[in-house]
C-alpha cells in the first residue's frame, strides 16, 4: 500500500472513539441482548486503547507532568458526570453510589495500579525508580482528602449515620477543592520537576528523547479523540452494567462487586498508560497517573455531589464502614512506606497487590 493510500485510509484509533459514541448513543438506557452486549463490550475495549494511545500523544506533546494530569482529569470529569447523572436516577438506592466509586477508585489506583506499576518496573529494571518528593506529596494529599471525606462523616453527631450536615458537606467540597488546586499547581507550575521521571542516577528527565514531538495540530485532534473515547469507555462501562449486575446476583456475590466492576473498567485506560510507562523505566509517570487518578476522583466527585445534593432527594452516605476504613488506614500506612525510600523492589509492589487482593475478597465476601 503506498504511502499516499495509507493517508487516506483512517487509522483504527481515530475510527474507534466515534464508533463508541455512535453506539453509546443506540445503545443507552436500552435492554442489550447478549450479542449486542459482546459487541460493545469489543468496541469498549477499543475505545481503551483508543484512549491509551491519544493520551500518550498528547502527554508527548504537552509533557510530563501535564500529559497524566489530562488524562487523569479527563476520565474523573466523565466518571463524575456519569456518578450524578446515576444519583439523580436512582433516588435512595444511590444514596452510597458516591461513596463507593469513590474508594474503588482509590483502591484500585493507590493499590492495584501502583503496585502493578512497580511490579513491571523492578522486574524489568531491577528495581523501580522514581521522584520520593513528588511521590509523597501526591499519597499525602490523597490521604487527606479521603479522611476528611469518606472517614470523617462516619464518627460525625450532626446527624444520625455515616452522613455529613449541610454546613459539613460545604466545608468537604472546598477543602477537597482547594487541596487538588494546590497540588495541581505544585505539580505543574512551582514544584514541576518533582513529578518528571527520573534516571537511575537521579537526574530529572525533562524531554522524551526517543522521537519528535507531534504537531500542535495532531495533538488537539487526538484530545479531542481523547475526549470522545473515554465518553465512549464510561457510557459503554455503563450500558453493559445490568449484564454484569445480572451476573454477579446469578453468581450469589455482593451487589458491591458490581461497582468494583464498573470503575475497573473506567480506570482501564489509566491502568495501560501507567504500565507502558513502567515497561519504559518511567516510574514517576506511572505515579503520576496511579495517584493523581486517586485525588481527581476525591478532589472534583465530592464537590461535585455536594452540590447536586442540593436538588437530589435521597440522602448522601459519604462514611465508610470500619471494614473499608481499616484497608485505608493500611493503604495510607504501606504507601508512605514505598515512597519514602524513592525506589521500590518487587516486595513492596507485592505488598500493595496483596492489599488490592484483600480489597476485592473482601468485596466479594463482605
Amino acid at each position: 500500500m503506498t504511502a499516499r493510500l495509507q493517508a487516506l485510509v483512517p487509522r483504527w484509533t481515530t475510527l474507534l472513539p466515534g464508533v463508541a459514541v455512535v453506539l453509546l448513543v443506540l445503545t443507552w438506557g436500552r435492554d442489550l441482548p447478549g450479542a449486542v452486549v459482546a459487541l460493545v463490550t469489543l468496541v469498549l475495549a477499543g475505545a481503551v486503547l483508543a484512549a491509551v494511545h491519544h493520551a500518550e500523544v498528547v502527554a508527548h506533546r504537552v509533557g510530563e507532568p501535564f500529559g497524566s494530569l489530562v488524562l487523569a482529569v479527563a476520565v474523573t470529569i466523565i466518571e463524575v458526570a456519569l456518578i450524578v447523572t446515576l444519583m439523580a436516577d436512582g433516588g435512595d438506592k444511590s444514596a452510597t453510589l458516591a461513596r463507593d466509586t469513590v474508594f474503588a477508585a482509590v483502591m484500585i489506583t493507590c493499590n492495584g495500579v501502583l503496585g502493578l506499576s512497580l511490579l513491571v518496573a523492578s522486574l524489568r529494571h531491577g528495581t523501580a525508580i522514581f521522584n520520593a518528593e513528588g511521590a509523597g506529596a501526591a499519597l499525602a494529599t490523597v490521604a487527606t482528602l479521603a479522611t476528611l471525606s469518606l472517614v470523617l462523616p462516619t464518627f460525625t453527631t450532626s446527624r444520625p449515620g455515616p452522613e455529613f450536615s449541610g454546613v459539613q458537606l460545604t466545608f468537604a467540597a472546598f477543602s477537597s477543592l482547594i487541596l487538588y488546586g494546590l497540588f495541581v499547581t505544585t505539580q505543574t507550575v512551582r514544584h514541576r520537576d518533582y513529578f518528571l521521571p527520573v534516571t537511575r542516577q537521579g537526574e530529572v528527565i525533562t524531554a522524551d528523547d526517543h522521537a519528535d514531538a507531534p504537531s500542535a495540530r495532531t495533538a488537539l485532534v487526538s484530545l479531542g479523540l481523547l475526549g470522545l473515547a473515554l465518553v465512549g469507555v464510561v457510557g459503554l462501562a455503563k450500558g453493559v452494567s445490568p449484564t454484569i449486575e445480572s451476573g454477579v446476583v446469578a453468581a450469589g456475590l455482593h451487589h458491591a462487586v458490581v461497582g468494583v466492576v464498573i470503575a475497573l473498567l473506567v480506570l482501564l485506560p489509566e491502568t495501560i498508560a501507567a504500565l507502558r510507562s513502567a515497561r519504559r523505566d518511567r516510574v514517576q509517570t506511572s505515579l503520576n497517573l496511579a495517584l493523581g487518578s486517586s485525588m481527581a476522583s476525591i478532589g472534583l466527585t465530592i464537590p461535585a455531589v455536594a452540590l447536586a445534593s442540593v436538588w437530589l432527594p435521597g440522602p448522601l452516605v459519604l462514611g465508610l464502614g470500619a471494614t473499608h476504613m481499616v484497608l485505608l488506614a493500611l493503604t495510607v500506612v504501606v504507601g508512605s512506606l514505598t515512597v519514602v525510600p524513592g525506589r521500590a523492589t518487587p516486595l513492596q509492589a507485592g505488598v500493595h497487590l496483596v492489599v488490592f487482593a484483600a480489597y476485592l475478597e473482601l468485596a466479594v465476601n463482605p
